[in-house]
């Protein structure tokens, strides 16, 4: 005889104590993954400064041992600690829900409760899977799971958020007499410039602050802005740092379209406030191509708050080692407005951007070799839903792509082998020093790339591999991996950047090129997501537009969560860090160092020629020759140690962050050739050195070629 169903009452009761048990599992989850991070200074500073992971084990009632730098942290008071946020989290949660939607505050309890909180065992999982390769006794394993730790804490926040967010805010659709237009226009709204404005502020002011506190260095940064000072006052496209003309280290003259901007307002102030707006610019066409594929404008909106909190993003805007402007970072824009007019089939456009995309540098070649076949496969699956009558030939369909992917080949090997050398004087490019382990030339380093497997699976299969996979997909939830075709655009670049020895960590600005590529996927894939649930409706218990709900949301919330752990921004816990090096009082707020530098700046005149330590070097710049004072060996100085013979002045920067120098004597030469030299009274508290090259002793001036 069938059973009566249990009563409603009952139901619920049994739900809210399946809630009530995911919240007490998902805090002492949590507490065991803190008591192991935290338990190891060497682990915990991943997350927090040395002080502040003092602090916060005594606040948790913990003991640290000084000889191992270990610490004990008692369970319980942790998991109390966690247990109060959770259940406030719960408790707050259900009662917006319930206001906005109207629903029972009991029902929306349960549901969140079990929904929301399930993602808390997460670091239960990882804290498993952790104990069981340390059992196994394999190391190198347990090392990689506590190295990735970072990533399964923002899943697990990631995954939280989402839940909340989408069971608050549905996503929105097009109408559907947008719908039926062909390649419809999209207007931007209000909130995705409102998050463009937040960005280009915040990373503005950021990178502004930086150069008024003397914390950019001039290589790789500032020496941009000399390249159009100099040509703009008729010494040709270079900096006094650089190997010759500036073209015997990159192709890259992409910054010299600022030269309009950069005349009326000469700084290296305006160079930074341009690529900050170029970065937050890139968010217009994503918006675009994610409302086409979704047909949500608040899947449009949360794909501009994951670009624009993508940590590897603002990490081409702020390089860890706070390296602010690079040419490179405005191809992330324009590779993304060509893959745009791809998709519109806007085939002129696209390929004037896509050959402008290459003045960013030459790594962007390494991108259009592949989205070259992959526009040649689009055209061809596209050719195959025509009619017979109105297929153009297979020659004409997938010409294009395989042009341009024959091109970028092409143009790649002529800038390595031929290009960048010549302006070296016939000296190999310089970035081959990054594969040293495959060869000394790069005639070595391509033929061990290409026909030694072992060498090349070897270098590949590594865990910075893996980490370094995981900093880029991670925070954009995983999504790319949902556009397959798209990602493999991507693969060959990412595949070098992990050969290369310095440049696989997305802190730097390698990466940039794979940024628009990765994106690009994760917009396309929100629209495949219903299909993919449709198809696995028997495996995946939820409907297409509550898993495509979760899936967008999950997408910003990625994005915000990892840039707690890894970004330098606001977002970022080392920016309210006050142990941290990247603390904003201490890299955002000037201090006397630079208080007492226009002391200096008094002291010399514009025409000088200056040499000066690498922080200050970028203020003398608009100088008569600003050399750089370092122990690298320049070309000025026909390499060779010291000043070249024409430096009229010598500034030292005694407190930048790789002084070495504090004192006048330490200086080679005001020690050896004090005849030479005249020291300058110090007007800077000992900050700054300066000496004057005595008149008697100046080398004389250049004469002019006598005609015959």
């Amino acid at each position: 005889m069938n059973q009566p169903p249990a009563p409603k009452s009952s139901i619920d009761s049994r739900q809210l104590t399946f809630a009530l048990l995911c919240i007490l599992l998902g805090s002492g989850s949590v507490t065991l993954a803190l008591q192991t991070i935290f338990g190891t200074q060497d682990i915990a500073t991943l997350y927090v400064s040395a002080p502040l992971w003092q602090s916060m084990i005594q606040a948790w009632s913990g003991k640290i041992d000084p000889a191992s730098q270990t610490a004990i942290i008692p369970f319980f008071p942790l998991l109390l600690y966690l247990l109060i946020a959770a259940c406030g989290l719960w408790i707050a949660g259900a009662f917006l829900i319930s206001k906005i939607h109207g629903q029972s505050f009991t029902t929306v309890l349960t549901d969140w409760g079990i929904r929301g909180f399930r993602w808390w065992l997460l670091p239960a999982v990882w804290e498993i899977l952790r104990i069981v390769f340390f059992i196994l006794n394999w190391d190198s394993v347990e090392a990689l799971m506590l190295a990735t730790s970072q990533f399964w804490f923002a899943i697990s926040i990631a995954g939280w958020l989402a839940t909340l967010t989408s069971m608050l805010i549905p996503l929105q659709y097009r109408s559907p007499a947008i719908e039926q237009e062909p390649s419809p226009k999209v207007t931007i709204p209000l909130t995705a410039w409102l998050m463009m404005g937040c960005f280009t502020l915040i990373f503005t002011w950021m990178n502004w602050q930086l150069y008024k506190g003397l914390l950019i260095p001039h290589g790789d940064s500032a020496m941009y802005e000399e390249h159009l000072w100099n040509l703009s006052h008729g010494k040709g496209f270079r900096s006094y740092l650089d190997q010759g003309l500036f073209w015997g280290e990159h192709i890259q003259f992409i910054h010299l379209f600022l030269l309009p901007v950069y005349l009326i307002w000469p700084s290296h102030l305006t160079m930074e406030l341009c690529e900050t707006v170029a970065l937050a610019a890139g968010a217009i066409p994503l918006y675009r191509m994610t409302v086409r594929h979704s047909g949500s404008t608040t899947a449009g909106k949360a794909m501009v708050a994951a670009y624009l909190c993508y940590f590897p993003l603002q990490f081409l805007d702020i390089a860890i080692d706070l390296k602010t402007f690079r040419p490179i970072s405005f191809g992330v824009p324009i590779l993304l407005f060509a893959l745009e007019a791809l998709e519109l089939k806007r085939w002129k456009t696209a390929a004037i951007l896509l050959l402008l995309s290459l003045t960013a540098k030459e790594d962007f070649a390494i991108i259009l070799g592949p989205l070259g076949l992959w526009i040649a496969w689009q055209q061809w699956c596209d050719r195959k839903q025509l009619p017979e009558e109105s297929k153009q030939s297979l020659l004409r369909t997938i010409g294009p792509g395989i042009g341009v992917s024959v091109f970028a080949v092409v143009y790649l090997l002529f800038v390595v082998k031929y290009a960048i050398p010549w302006f070296r004087s016939g000296e190999q490019v310089h970035y081959v020093g990054y594969f040293s382990r495959f060869g000394s030339t790069l005639s070595e380093v391509i033929k061990n790339i290409l026909f030694n497997p072992g060498m090349l699976l070897g270098e590949l299969f590594r865990p910075d591999t893996l980490i370094y996979f995981l900093a880029l997909v991670v925070p954009l939830g995983l999504l790319p991996l949902l556009s397959p075709s798209r990602i493999l655009v991507a693969l060959p670049l990412f595949s070098l950047l992990c050969l290369n020895e310095i440049a696989h960590d997305p802190r730097h600005h390698f990466h940039a090129p794979i940024v628009p590529v990765l994106c690009w996927a994760a917009a396309c894939a929100t629209g495949n997501i219903p299909k993919l649930l449709e198809r696995r409706a028997s495996r995946f218990k939820i409907s297409s537009a509550s898993g495509q709900n979760f899936a967008i949301h999950f997408l910003w919330s990625s994005s915000l969560a990892t840039a707690i752990f890894f970004s330098l921004s606001p977002l970022g816990l080392v920016f309210w860090d006050s142990g941290s090096t990247w603390y904003w009082k201490q890299l955002y707020v000037p201090g006397e160092r630079a208080t007492q530098f226009p002391k200096v700046l008094a002291q010399i005149p514009p025409e000088s020629r200056v040499a000066s330590t690498d922080f200050v070097h970028p203020r003398f710049t608009h100088f008569d020759r600003s050399y750089d004072y370092s122990n690298y060996l320049r070309k000025v100085n026909e390499y060779q140690a010291g000043v070249p013979a024409d430096t009229d002045y010598i500034v030292i920067d005694t407190q930048h962050p790789y002084s070495e120098i504090k004192t006048p004597d330490q200086i080679p030469e005001y020690h050896d050739h004090p005849e030479h030299w005249e020291l300058l009274p110090d007007q800077t508290n000992g900050y700054f050195i300066i000496l004057m090259r005595k008149p008697e002793s100046a080398p004389p001036p250049e004469q002019p070629p006598v005609r015959p």
